[in-house]
């Protein structure tokens, strides 16, 4: 018995100092490697039966297989990066105008020579220290005293400062205060030959790097100045920022983020935040039993080994909380450039330095995150696509895709331009490209399916009709375009989730004792708007030629078909207005002219957002003309000509402008 308890001894006691080897050997930061010390220490003195024991040995394993200082060079040229973005994807200029700005920013810090200030009242040490500095390539400036060297500091800043501790006049430690008041991330470093215990002790108190003493060696100082540089520019990666892409679905957001890590040659890792509820998925468990893991932020920088990768962050909109926590809440310091530096993770329970992880979080709608949250982001919004681009996207990169995935290579099939655009509008109804894949995908499978049955290839040439016989009937046709106009029924405009969608408001009235009535699904803003538009009205009937009394004795209903979905924001004001006012007028509104904005009590229009996605989704329904308010003139400014061509595009600023734009002039 005393034999297998000995053997059992001699086992742990080789497996520990085999683990303190791999600890030693895996060059950890000095904390942590501290921490895994006094683990190992910890489990030395257990026994290796308990449970504790494998937990002590998975936590030490954890911890050494982090990446804690490897990290990938990124890959700063510009001409790579554009031709990477160019290739993945068309269009998006702003985003891949973003991403090269980023490179150039690193390009140009890079090549920066640090600068040092040297002080010193000894003209001979500032000779040594300047001849050895600028050898390293660093800028050198000197001072021969301390009044010169405050001079110096108010015209400009400097990275380090080198200055001697007692100088006539000024002295260091005056130095030391004028440099970290005015520029507190300045590494200061004393040189002195009164070295002192006290004086050290107030240098470094006084917010000093080091502290040397007199004589010294130069290799000394360049090794001092070398580490005060890597404590500066590290600290400066603390500020770092985080991309939200926001858009509707299949506008290429994921696939963006990995284009962007291929860009940057760095490590790409996706983490699906959408449905999550457990504060844990983020934070990890805390290391108390044998199900214990770490939070997905860790985990996934520990499965790509590297300490800065790209991390995409899906559908953060998505996000749940419930009893078990908020995990957008735990993303707050996550996702903060001055928090993120010291990020620690329950299971490892020691700080991991996220700073320079770069972040993208996808969203489809950015004002569905969370307030907090959302304001550590730079929020880039990814718009619908135009026809043209939709066109040129499926020939360039969706057709070939498909093509090489359904097996057909060998004799390819020819896609018209008029086959993929008869697509785009009678099988798709989208702001994305997902479901113009799909279909595109359905057609090359019918072909592929041909191929089969028949035992013969052949190049076929998909035309239109081809597209009607392997797809049947169209699914989508111009609603607006194909309509007569009525009384009480307005076209409008709203941005949804999944892009833009134009709306039909119907209003009817009948006998009753003066009650609206709303139905559709409706949202309270949407409410209130009717509400809004009907006070307008009352308020104003004598100038608009209605009947002062046509609430007292009539009910008047307001519809938005589609009842079954959900819809709410403000956007519909003045569409709701523009029906109410067709319907006590009596003058039908022109189907093929939509309107979007926010109204007032006063009759204001006050302007919207998604203007762009608007604009795509009357083009979708043929839609001639469209009126918007007055404070959405940059919007439309700033947008491409292929959204803006072929539509009369109005601005107005009141209701009172938009009533003879939208009315026939003839009473039904």
């Amino acid at each position: 018995m005393n034999f297998f308890r000995k053997s059992d001894e001699k086992l742990q006691a080789e497996a520990i100092e085999e683990l303190r080897q791999k600890v030693d050997s895996a060059k950890l930061p000095a904390d942590i490697q501290r921490v895994a010390n006094d683990e190992i220490e910890m489990l030395s003195k257990m026994s290796s039966s308990l449970a504790e024991y494998t937990i002590g040995l998975n936590y030490i394993d954890y911890l050494i297989g982090l990446p804690w200082n490897k990290k990938t060079e990124d890959n700063l040229d510009l001409e790579r990066a554009e031709k990477v973005l160019n290739e993945r994807h068309y269009g998006l200029s702003e985003i891949k105008e973003r991403i090269v700005e980023h490179l150039a920013v690193k390009i140009l810090a890079t090549r920066r020579k640090p600068r040092i200030l040297v002080v010193d009242d000894e003209k001979i040490v500032v000779k040594n220290l300047d001849h050895v500095l600028k050898k390293e390539g660093y800028a050198v400036t000197t001072a021969d005293s301390g009044t010169e060297a405050l001079k110096k500091l108010e015209e400009s800043d400097f990275d380090v400062v080198i200055t001697d501790l007692r100088m006539e006049g000024t002295t260091g430690i005056d130095i030391l205060e004028k440099a970290k008041h005015k520029y507190p991330d300045t590494q200061v470093i004393m040189i002195t030959g009164y070295a002192s215990v006290d004086s050290a002790i107030d240098a470094i108190k006084k917010g000093a790097y080091h502290y040397i003493a007199k004589p010294f060696k130069l290799d000394d100082v360049c090794d001092t100045v070398k580490k005060a540089l890597e404590k500066k520019f590290s600290a400066r990666t603390t500020k770092g920022y985080v991309l939200c892409f926001a858009g509707p679905p299949g506008t290429g957001k994921t696939s963006l983020g990995r284009a962007i890590a291929d860009a940057l040659g760095r490590k790409f890792a996706r983490i699906s935040l959408g449905g999550i509820k457990d504060e844990a998925e983020i934070r990890g468990h805390r290391r108390t039993y044998a199900g214990a893991m770490p939070g997905r932020i860790i985990e996934e920088i520990s499965r790509v080994e590297s300490a800065n990768p790209v991390i995409m962050l899906d559908e953060l909109d998505k996000i749940g909380h419930d009893f078990k926590g908020d995990p957008a809440s735990a993303l707050l310091e996550v996702l903060d450039p001055e928090q993120n530096r010291q990020f620690t993770d329950h299971y490892v329970d020691v700080p991991f330095d996220l700073s320079s992880v770069m972040f993208i979080v996808t969203a489809n709608i950015a004002d569905n995150i969370q307030d907090a949250l959302r304001d550590r982001m730079e929020v880039i919004e990814f718009s619908g696509y135009t026809e043209d681009e939709k066109t040129k996207i499926a020939l360039k990169y969706l057709v070939p895709k498909q093509i090489y995935e359904k097996g057909l290579t060998e004799y390819p099939p020819e896609f018209t331009t008029d086959a993929v655009l008869k697509i785009i509008r009678e099988y798709t109804r989208e702001a994305g490209i997902r479901n113009l894949e799909r279909q595109i995908a359905a057609v090359n499978r019918k072909i592929a399916s041909d191929f089969v049955h028949h035992r013969e290839g052949r190049v076929i040439k998909v035309t239109p009709d081809m597209v009607e016989k392997y797809l049947g009937p169209g699914r989508y046709f111009f609603e607006v375009a194909d309509e007569k106009n009525r009384v009480g029924v307005a076209t409008g405009l709203v941005w949804t989730e999944v892009g833009g969608a134009i709306i039909f408001v119907e209003a009817a009235k009948m006998k009753g004792k003066g009650e609206l009535i709303l139905t559709g699904s409706l949202g309270n803003i949407m409410r209130e708007s009717a509400q809004a538009a009907l006070s307008y009205l009352r308020s104003n009937a004598s100038s608009l030629n209605i009947d002062e009394n046509f609430f007292e004795s009539r009910d008047i209903h307001v519809h938005v078909p589609a009842g079954a979905i959900p819809k709410d924001g403000p956007s519909a004001g003045t569409t709701i207005a523009i029906s109410l006012m067709s319907l006590l007028t009596g003058r039908p509104a022109k189907r093929d002219v939509a309107v979007s904005g926010e109204i007032t009590l006063s009759g204001r229009v006050l302007p919207v957002g998604g203007v762009k996605e608007k604009l795509l989704a009357a083009r979708r329904a043929g839609v001639k003309s469209v009126i918007l308010p007055l404070k959405n003139r940059v919007d439309i400014d700033v947008l491409s000509h292929d959204v803006k061509k072929d539509m009369d595009i109005r601005m107005v600023d009141r209701l009172e402008e938009m009533i003879d734009l939208v009315l026939v002039k003839e009473r039904v």
